[in-house]
């Protein structure tokens, strides 16, 4: 009798090790901890990677960890960043830091008024020897590219970079060079000075992946700061900083990233986002479908530097406001009123429903 109330029992309880559960006090079910829901795609290395660079730029920059965070999903995302801000905040030294933590080359352009396209993406010298003309290239072949106040040159010169930004080459005498991948433009510029500035084309604008705000340090932070640069005693701040990802490195990440998974709904979440922005009577031009792909790719890069292998609504709000903020136009009665694109844009993700 006891054997066939055993063989019941095992029969209503079927003992399968992967499908145990364990049962909480109010009576929920929660999974066994020997379940292992492993990721589909293995992002320990790039997290690995992303760690190293952090830690490298922290040994220098204090607080900024938003910024440093961006610089490093658009170069996950193979996009280019507008870093923003007042000038003392570190803006141009981080890119520096990030280019020294990474083993790929590094070009420092400093935009001026009287800077020429030829300055930037080379020329064509005569060799009396050959009689030939050879080209001789600018600063823009490289890794990774520093423009410093590049609303400092004017439309010829920005002009430009249409081309490099976007198709990774330039075409000069009717011949086209490839640039080396990666390939990422980091530029800077002032918001607050106007003299001598041209404000930068719509186009342009278009082709960076994030626009970066930064904002003064915090109390702690200024402290902090004050007490590093005495610590150093006269020595350089890029010499604490080691290099550790390679090209090799950058481009298997940029492959992995490409490959985390999105689903369908979050597709039209973007879409949607997007298509808002063309409809609010607060903004007089709205985003472009290039926008559309860059949130798609941001928050691919979020979700890879988390250590997940899909996307989340979360990582789609995060890279709304800097990949869209320099994309749309706000009318000029709401620009009047003090209205910034950026309240816009919280606006419209508050408004448009989240995907369940």
């Amino acid at each position: 009798m006891e054997d066939l109330e055993n063989n019941q029992n095992e029969a209503l309880n079927p003992k399968d090790d992967q499908q145990q559960f364990d049962e909480t006090p109010t009576g929920e079910t929660i999974p066994d901890e020997n379940i292992n829901f492993k990721s589909r795609i293995d992002l320990s290395e790039l997290q690995d990677g992303v760690a190293l660079v952090k830690n490298e730029i922290g040994k220098v920059i204090v607080g900024q960890k938003e910024m440093i965070d961006m610089l490093i999903a658009s170069i996950l995302a193979n996009g280019h960043s507008l870093i923003e801000g007042v000038p003392g905040i570190a803006k141009t030294i981080s890119a520096k830091l990030l280019a020294k933590s990474l083993d790929i080359g590094f070009s420092r352009i400093q935009f001026t008024p009287d800077l020429m396209p030829s300055d930037i993406l080379g020329t064509s010298v005569f060799d009396m020897k050959t009689s030939e003309f050879d080209f001789k290239k600018g600063p823009i072949f490289s890794n990774m590219i520093l423009i410093d106040e590049i609303n400092r040159a004017p439309a010829k010169t920005q002009a430009a970079l249409f081309e490099v930004m976007e198709e990774r080459q330039i075409t000069i005498d009717g011949n086209t060079y490839k640039m080396d991948l990666p390939f990422i433009v980091l530029a800077t510029q002032n918001p607050i000075e106007q003299e001598g500035t041209y404000r930068l084309p719509e186009a342009q604008l278009d082709r960076f992946l994030f626009k970066i705000d930064i904002d003064y340090p915090s109390l702690d932070e200024e402290i902090e700061i004050i007490n590093r640069e005495q610590e150093l005693h006269g020595a350089s701040k890029t010499n604490q900083v080691t290099s550790h990802l390679s090209e090799t490195q950058i481009k298997k990440f940029q492959d992995l990233v490409s490959q985390i998974i999105i689903e369908s709904h979050l597709v039209k979440y973007i879409a949607d986002i997007i298509v808002s922005t063309r409809n609010n009577p607060f903004l007089y031009l709205g985003a472009s479908p290039r926008a559309s792909i860059a949130i798609l790719k941001a928050s691919k890069a979020f979700a890879a530097m988390t250590g997940r292998d899909f996307v989340t609504p979360e990582d789609i709000k995060r890279a709304a406001i800097p990949v869209l903020q320099h994309r749309v136009i706000v009318t000029p009665e709401r620009e009047m009123e003090g209205v910034t694109t950026k309240q816009i844009i919280k606006q419209i993700i508050e408004a448009v429903e989240i995907p369940r």
